[in-house]
């Protein structure tokens, strides 16, 4: 296992829908932890690289109708 950390802003707060969405999202096998920074409007995924990628986790992100603006760079 090689967990990685992906960081994407999104634009509108998720809603009730959404937030049921992602608790399943949670359950992809792969999909470590979910956390949200509500200030800056960041959504944290961390996931295991050798089952998946950024682009991989930015759609199950984008199916569970969050606003999934842009990927954020690790500083």
């Amino acid at each position: 296992m090689t967990m990685v950390e992906v960081s994407f802003r999104y634009g509108l707060l998720p809603g009730e829908r959404e937030m049921s969405a992602l608790d399943r999202v949670r359950e992809v096998y792969g999909i470590r932890r979910i956390r949200f920074n509500e200030n800056e409007h960041v959504i944290i995924v961390e996931y295991d690289a050798t089952r998946m990628n950024a682009d991989s986790v930015a759609s199950l992100l984008r199916g569970t109708g969050m606003d999934v603006k842009e990927k954020l760079a690790l500083v």
